[in-house]
């Protein structure tokens, strides 16, 4: 590496990771030859092994492999294995499907305008967050950090689909040696700005789970040419779908929802349909989001009927994507969607899919906690606000194989919540270059506060 690139600033820096790994054409889809995250994790591995940061490229396909670094607790050396507590900075390297003809500039350029906003595919999900965590580990590796428990960063394969299983679930299970107690991965850090004035910075504290249901209406097949043959199953299909209302759950008490309802009113409420109203007026990113938070969420998403025009189907089935909370059973989401369908009209249940269960982490312990120190030694005037993501990351993958006390947080301050909400998944998505150097300095400063040196 050059002299220059050596002495260049930390800001420059985690900028230049951040646009070379964007450049990298990680797409992943179900279509072979796409992935290709190898292309990152080499990167990452050259990187950050100039810094004396053991790498290791761990790949279940040649193209798709993920990065497993570490600086190892200082008391082991390079055997691994100690007592001591450990901490893993986590991101993937892949990036969902673009159309090039949506976007202000080619998604795979990286350009930097004269604003400091960075534009392509992986700007806000996640390639700022894996060169925020490269960065900081590879100042913390020069500057000589001495940690008291190994810190790792994990750069991995196939979090977008998880169809191929060559990312997080099965590096877990092919490397047992990986097993850190905390955690910091994508699903948090953005900045709210209450209608009341205060501002609050989301912490992800786990993520709802999945598990689909098919509603099959049951009546009988007959010909088109004659409607009242049979029993048509599409207009008794009709009638169920309904029925499952806006799939929204009634309101119901979890620890996770009131302990964020506490945090953005500033007081217990005990009305909880109240408590949800003013929470969710304090911001527009809020409406519906704690709604959705309150029990397992039913939207119906995909229909199937009659294979041919002219034949009334005697079965019509609508796939139901249900979102779950931590603890809900497949017996749960039965009794739900029964209750809601009644029994007036013949339909049967099917499970398409396994559950994939929900996880959390406890809203304190020491990664929540160095979370608000360096706020507030930044003089930040925002609060943490534990949030779970409706979605999916790979830090359920760590709560299972590892109880991993499991997060999600970057903190932005010059990223709006409306321009990272607009980025995930969509054109023109972009990040402010101050907010890499922000990350950096937060991951710098987690691994101290948790690990020492």
């Amino acid at each position: 590496m050059s002299e220059s690139t050596r002495h260049e600033s930390l800001h420059d820096e985690v900028v230049r990771v951040a646009r070379d790994l964007i450049r990298l054409d990680t797409t992943n889809a179900r279509e072979p030859g796409l992935g290709n995250e190898t292309l990152c994790a080499e990167y990452l591995a050259g990187y950050l092994s100039s810094y004396g940061v053991e790498c290791e490229l761990v790949a279940r396909e040649a193209h798709r492999a993920n990065l497993v670094a570490r600086i190892p607790e200082a008391s082991t050396g390079s055997t691994g294995g100690g007592a001591a507590e450990s901490l893993a900075f986590v991101g993937h390297t892949d990036v969902v499907p673009c159309d090039p003809r949506d976007w202000t500039h080619p998604p795979f350029e990286a350009v930097l305008d004269d604003d400091g906003w960075l534009w392509g595919r992986g700007a806000v999900d996640m390639k700022d967050e894996v060169a925020a965590r490269a960065v900081a580990m590879a100042e913390l590796a020069r500057s000589g950090f001495r940690p008291s428990g190994d810190l790792w960063f994990l750069a991995v394969a196939d979090e977008e689909d998880g169809f191929a299983d060559v990312g997080m679930r099965w590096l877990l299970e092919e490397r047992t040696d990986i097993r850190p107690d905390h955690s910091i991965n994508e699903g948090g850090g953005e900045r709210l700005v209450l209608s009341d004035g205060r501002q609050v910075v989301g912490l992800s504290v786990g993520e709802k789970g999945t598990l689909p249901v098919t509603v099959t209406a049951v009546g009988e097949a007959g010909h088109a040419s004659v409607p009242t043959l049979g029993n048509n199953a599409v207009p008794l299909l009709a009638r169920l779908i309904p029925r499952l209302g806006n799939g929204m759950p009634e309101p119901a008490a979890t620890p996770m929802v009131t302990a964020m309802l506490s945090a953005l009113l500033g007081r217990d409420e005990p009305d909880l349909s109240r408590a949800v109203a003013e929470a969710e007026a304090l911001h527009p990113s809020l409406r519906g989001s704690i709604s959705a938070l309150m029990g397992s969420t039913l939207a119906p998403t995909m229909l199937a009927g009659s294979n041919k025009r002219n034949v009334m189907p005697g079965r019509a089935s609508v796939e139901v994507d249900c979102r779950i909370l931590p603890g809900t059973t497949q017996a749960d989401v039965e009794a739900q969607v029964r209750a809601l369908l009644g029994d007036d009209l013949a339909y049967e249940l099917s499970w398409p899919e396994a559950i994939v269960e929900a996880s959390s982490s406890p809203f304190g312990g020491p990664v929540p906690d160095a979370v608000a120190a360096f706020l507030a030694a930044e003089e930040d005037p925002a609060t943490v606000l534990p949030t779970m993501c409706t979605g999916f990351t790979d830090s359920n993958y760590l709560r299972a194989a590892a109880g991993t006390a499991a997060y999600g947080f970057s903190p932005f301050r010059s990223t709006p919540v409306e321009v990272l909400d607009a980025g995930y998944h969509n054109a023109n998505e972009r990040v402010h270059v101050d907010d890499l150097l922000l990350s950096t300095r937060f991951h710098i400063d987690l691994a101290q506060r948790i690990l020492g040196g």
